[in-house]
């Protein structure tokens, strides 16, 4: 369909001789945002990480604007259109904040945008501006949250993965990075939202897909999915 923009189809992942994924099809629309839920260990991360391929599925394929991610090194995916921010940041903690929001537009195509790029980043998040100077790993919590999806938009991506933005924030914190959210999706971002906080996610997000130990389990719209009992049942006992 024309409006996909990211199709997952039939996807198997391992990890070695162990498998993680069986079987998983989802697909993202543009300019939507789809939530992937589900509790600690149900396959969440993997799949954004075979995405990026950072893991090479073993069965199955990913199409990202009809174009096939088989086989391809994960700087070629960014330069695609896809940027993932990861669980834990990995920013570089010894550079500066300046420098991190540098590398993230090494890609030749965004390196003439870097002075835009940069100034949306500023905008967007204030608190970078006045820290530019300071060392990532100086930065609390949340400011790091920040920086790595300021990052992230320096490669201009068309889809932004993020993996539980709001793990270990602040409620101050975790609301502003969800007001973001929503605003980078008015300018057009498809986001693909990986969260363990359920009720925030299903308020921004148009469509959420269900995972349960590597198979996926339910899916809906997200108004749907709030309101459904068995979801309520099985999903927000065990989902903060």
């Amino acid at each position: 369909m024309v409006n996909q923009l990211l199709e997952v189809k039939h996807v198997d992942v391992f990890y070695g001789d162990a498998q993680a994924v069986w079987d998983v099809s989802f697909h993202v629309n543009r300019e939507k945002v789809t939530a992937l839920l589900g509790a600690n260990g149900a396959g969440k991360s993997t799949l954004l990480n075979t995405i990026s391929s950072v893991i090479q599925p073993r069965q199955g394929e990913i199409l990202f604007s009809g174009n096939s991610l088989a086989n391809l090194k994960p700087e070629k995916v960014v330069a695609m259109g896809i940027s993932h921010v990861p669980e834990g940041r990995r920013l570089f903690s010894r550079l500066t904040v300046l420098e991190n929001l540098e590398l993230g537009a090494y890609l030749p195509n965004t390196r003439p945008l870097m002075h835009e790029s940069m100034e949306r980043a500023f905008k967007l998040f204030p608190v970078l501006k006045d820290r530019k100077g300071q060392s990532a790993g100086s930065l609390s919590g949340g400011e790091q949250q920040m920086l790595a999806i300021a990052r992230a938009l320096m490669a201009k991506p068309i889809l932004l993965m993020l993996d539980e933005p709001s793990l270990g924030l602040a409620p101050l914190i975790v609301n502003l990075l969800f007001d973001i959210i929503r605003v980078l999706n008015k300018d057009g971002v498809s986001i693909l939202l990986v969260e363990q906080n359920v009720h925030k996610t299903l308020e921004i997000a148009d469509y959420g897909y269900v995972l349960k130990t590597g198979t996926l389990k339910m899916e809906g719209r997200a108004k749907d999915l709030l309101n459904d009992p068995d979801f309520q049942q099985a999903f927000l006992g065990m989902v903060i």
